[in-house]
């Protein structure tokens, strides 16, 4: 039984395949379309799923989309309403592409799917947000907190999941958003709304928790149980196309920064108040739904789960025992949530909870595009590009030893990963011991705003000796605190922290050796992990796009399947 999950026309559109509930094939549009964020329909990516898994439309038996479109339009034009005449820019801009495409997704689906006959169904955004996180957990049974910025109504939903059936109780709904209230302040500092929170997440450890009492006493107003209320006469996001308005500017006492200006110590102490916010009320949220539920489990769903500061707050100071982020919280990973939502809750089959965690990170993130040796070499052979071909285990042991003399290496190797993180297959690596190393990939690399940390990846049984954290952490979705900043400086953040990626061998055996081997020759099993792309463009899909990255940077050394090739 095949179902096809979408998601589209917000931000970070895409499509996901599963055969009897198991994701065979899932993929951003954007990796097709190069362009970054890719809210279109996700035609690409539908179009690579059936062919990754050889199949026509008609042998599709139903098609979720992550959201309910009339529903989204219902609280645009109450919110237009409520706010006229202030919204009419706003109207006219957002009223064309709703008239034209999104209240027809229905009719979308059908078209670019020739020969489908089955079922399109609409769970509600939160439940699509609630379906990845629990059904891609090993709980039988958890609590649920999903947090975005808005789905149709509800901005915050929380409740429990059972076997295969979930039940969302609670919410908070528009325009009292958490999810918006870091947005605004995510524009307020420079960066793009929907694209720009991790940054501000970056940006926020240069900063002292100034400004937090002025925040708390004029912006929002938070309730014991973790509930909002925005005082929206300082935010402009019901009727204009900007997060906040003047009287925002006036409670800080300056504009909202612009995107090429550089970000002085009061941005950096604005920013570290919004974080300290954000996490006090997700504390608040996640205590209230403890108190509620008869469960020592939590399952996070929702952009706002991409906060991996937040989420290691939660781990470590809320009362759950276990903690569960998915590897794609945000609305990417909703077109996996809405088809498994679609194929455990509505079509009532029985849920299979793999025991051993490696096979059940291989099966939510190793599933995207991949290009055979053959191709790879057809590519670099076509191009007249030099390259050497290296064989078994001395391809790990070249490269590892390569970025322990302080080379930076492109990683393209097997499936592409699920989410926005690159995790051991579209990956740049280079030597964590180099303090220099993180100023280097900034500036030569990536291109990129120098407050921006970089990830640790760190074979799984060494994690407690360098991090503070006794459990895995596969997803880089939790920034952890560094117990030996001494032997790994690259990766050490400003604060203290690293991004954590826990590496097991059976998820992903090439990565685990290759650290595997850089740990035999430095005693560090620990490599710098950073997405192979620059600033603006995704992550790479192709092995042309992959070498790209040796053409406009300075990465030294590209690995792509069993080739190497030097700059």
């Amino acid at each position: 039984m095949y179902t096809l999950g979408i998601s589209c026309y917000y931000h970070d559109s895409a499509a996901a395949l599963l055969k009897d509930g198991v994701v065979v094939a899932a993929v951003e549009e954007e990796r097709f379309s190069r362009k970054k964020f890719d809210d279109d329909y996700p035609r690409m990516a539908i179009e690579w799923c059936l062919k990754e898994a050889g199949i026509s439309p008609s042998d599709i038996k139903s098609v979720a989309f992550y959201d309910k479109p009339v529903l989204k339009f219902e609280r645009l034009l109450d919110n237009y309403i409520a706010v006229a005449p202030r919204g009419l820019y706003s109207f006219l801009n957002t009223m064309p592409k709703w008239l034209h495409s999104r209240l027809w997704t229905k009719s979308e689906i059908k078209k670019s799917l020739k020969g489908f006959t089955g079922e399109i169904l609409f769970p509600e955004h939160h439940m699509s947000h609630a379906a990845h996180a629990f059904y891609t957990s090993q709980f039988e049974e958890s609590a649920i907190l999903t947090v975005d910025g808005v789905g149709e109504w509800s901005t915050t939903s929380f409740g429990h999941a059972k076997n295969n059936t979930i039940n969302l109780t609670h919410d908070i709904r528009w325009p009292h958003s958490l999810g918006l209230f870091y947005s605004a302040f995510t524009y307020f500092l420079g960066f793009r709304v929907n694209e720009g929170e991790y940054k501000l997440m970056g940006l926020a450890s240069y900063g002292k928790p100034k400004y937090y009492d002025e925040i708390i006493h004029n912006l929002v107003d938070i309730k014991d149980d973790g509930s909002i209320h925005l005082d929206m006469s300082y935010f402009a996001f019901t009727y204009d196309k900007v997060m906040t308005n003047e009287k925002f500017s006036k409670l800080f006492g300056i504009e909202p920064r612009k995107k090429n200006e550089k970000a002085e110590q009061i941005h950096f102490d604005i920013g570290a108040s919004a974080q300290k916010v954000l996490e006090d009320i997700l504390l608040k949220m996640v205590n209230h739904v403890y108190e509620n539920s008869n469960s020592k489990n939590l399952c996070i769903g929702g952009g706002v789960a991409l906060n991996g500061v937040a989420n290691y707050r939660i781990l470590k100071e809320g009362h759950f025992d276990n903690i569960h982020v998915p590897p794609s919280p945000g609305d990417a990973g909703s077109a996996v949530g809405c088809a498994q939502y679609i194929y455990y809750n509505y079509h009532n089959n029985q849920r299979i909870i793999h025991k051993n965690p490696s096979h059940q990170i291989t099966e939510n993130v190793y599933v995207g595009p991949s290009f055979s040796n053959e191709e790879i070499f057809e590519y670099l052979n076509s191009e007249k590009i030099s390259f050497e071909k290296i064989e078994g285990d001395e391809l790990l042991s070249r490269t590892a030893k390569l970025i322990s003399d302080g080379n930076i290496v492109g990683w393209y190797q097997d499936k592409m990963e699920w989410g926005p993180r690159a995790l051991g297959c579209r990956s740049i690596l280079a030597d964590p011991r180099k303090a220099e190393m993180k100023d280097i990939l900034n500036e030569k690399i990536k291109h990129r705003e120098s407050f921006r940390p970089f990830a640790p990846s760190i074979l799984e049984e060494y994690v407690s000796e360098y991090f503070d954290i006794d459990r895995i952490s596969p997803y880089m979705l939790m920034v952890v605190p560094v117990k030996k900043p001494e032997k790994i400086p690259a990766v050490t953040h400003v604060d203290g922290t690293g991004r954590l990626q826990t590496v097991h061998r059976e998820a992903n055996p090439l990565y685990y050796d290759l650290i595997k081997e850089f740990y035999k020759i430095t005693g560090v099993p620990v490599v710098i992990n950073t997405s192979m792309n620059v600033m603006g463009e995704p992550i790479v899909h192709t092995p042309e796009q992959a070498y790209q990255m040796i053409v406009k940077t300075d990465m030294d050394y590209l690995v792509m399947g069993n080739y190497l090739v030097k700059k």
